[in-house]
């Protein structure tokens, strides 16, 4: 009896992913037109039955993962856009999306889902940091994976980054162009990465202007909560004319704070934040704040999960994206 040649037995001859052989086969666009004649051919030569130009029978919608913790999962605004970008174009390429909550006793005993150890997906998506160990525990099963918000060099992964040194350089450049010189930053670098690349694009802007670094007014290992943020700035002996906050929830409470020490918000200091989530439009002045593009993060982030597939053997690479600056009411010029 003849054995029926499948999509995979395309795949592995010409050491491809299935996914490729199933794009030529269907006549849908995501493979050059010399991979997708190869393919033909090696499916003819094989005696693979197929109907060009038409969806297979044996084209089935095919698996995604998405990983985060439990805490990036709260982050709704924010990873909630991401996400749902990430659905609409898995979607259009044929692939549904799973959801996995990654909670404290996993990460720290690395347990993975069954869905990754039984190799039932095809890819993974992790937003934001879990754990490293974590992250590399997941991506030794072999599988191929993006990573969103998040990257290290001790993850073998490729990455969707904001370009936070630049973001952060013109975020702090508009104080200075305002006249401001005596500038704070506020975040917690110990969170997360992309909060000291900001704090490195902080510096890079006093640094090119020549403004010198206080490491007085850098309050850089604070927690995001009032009563913290409250005690580092009043404990400072003078107070910044302008601060850049590493998110809109610093950006909130510094705005908090600055009331509740007796100054007014723009006329003696200034505020920029960053993301342009919704505590950014909900402060008294708006904050002014740097824009990030939620939806091009998840269109960005399974461009590269489906080139990732078709290439395992490539360079893992970091893919930085821009961001905008949305000038608003708490930026002026410190003597306006």
């Amino acid at each position: 009896m003849k054995v029926k040649v499948t999509m995979q037995d395309i795949a592995d001859r010409l050491n491809i992913s299935k996914n490729s052989v199933s794009q030529a086969l269907s006549g849908k666009d995501g493979v050059s037109e010399e991979t997708r004649q190869l393919i033909i051919d090696a499916a003819n030569e094989m005696g693979y039955i197929y109907s060009r130009g038409r969806k297979s029978t044996e084209e089935e919608v095919g698996t995604f993962a998405i990983l985060a913790s439990e805490f990036a999962f709260s982050k709704r605004n924010f990873f909630g856009e991401i996400y749902l970008s990430i659905e609409k174009e898995a979607a259009k390429r044929n692939k549904r999306m799973v959801i996995q909550s990654i909670d404290k006793h996993s990460s720290e005993n690395l347990i993975l889902p069954p869905i990754l150890l039984d190799q039932s997906v095809e890819g993974i998506l992790i937003l934001s940091h879990i754990t490293n160990p974590y992250i590399q525990a997941v991506t030794n099963t072999g599988i191929p994976t993006v990573l969103i918000d998040h990257h290290h060099p001790d993850l073998k992964a490729d990455s969707i980054l904001t370009n936070n040194r630049y973001a952060a350089f013109t975020a702090v450049q508009h104080l200075i162009e305002l006249g401001h010189t005596h500038i704070g930053f506020i975040g917690n670098i110990q969170f997360s990465p992309s909060y000291y690349e900001r704090l490195e694009g902080y510096r890079l802007a006093l640094y090119q202007a020549g403004i010198e670094y206080n490491p007085i007014w850098v309050i850089d290992r604070v927690v995001e909560e009032m009563d913290d943020v409250l005690n580092a700035v009043q404990s400072l002996d003078k107070q910044p004319t302008a601060w850049f906050c590493v998110n809109d929830g610093f950006g909130f409470l510094i705005n908090s704070v600055v009331y509740k020490l007796g100054y007014s918000i723009p006329q003696d200091v200034s505020i920029v934040s960053f993301d342009n989530g919704q505590l950014s439009r909900i402060t008294t002045p708006l904050t002014t704040t740097m824009d990030v593009d939620l939806s091009y993060f998840g269109r960005k982030a399974i461009e590269q999960l489906f080139w990732r597939i078709d290439h395992p053997e490539e360079p893992f690479v970091e893919i930085l994206l821009p961001s905008n600056l949305i000038v608003r009411e708490s930026t002026q010029h410190p003597n306006s």
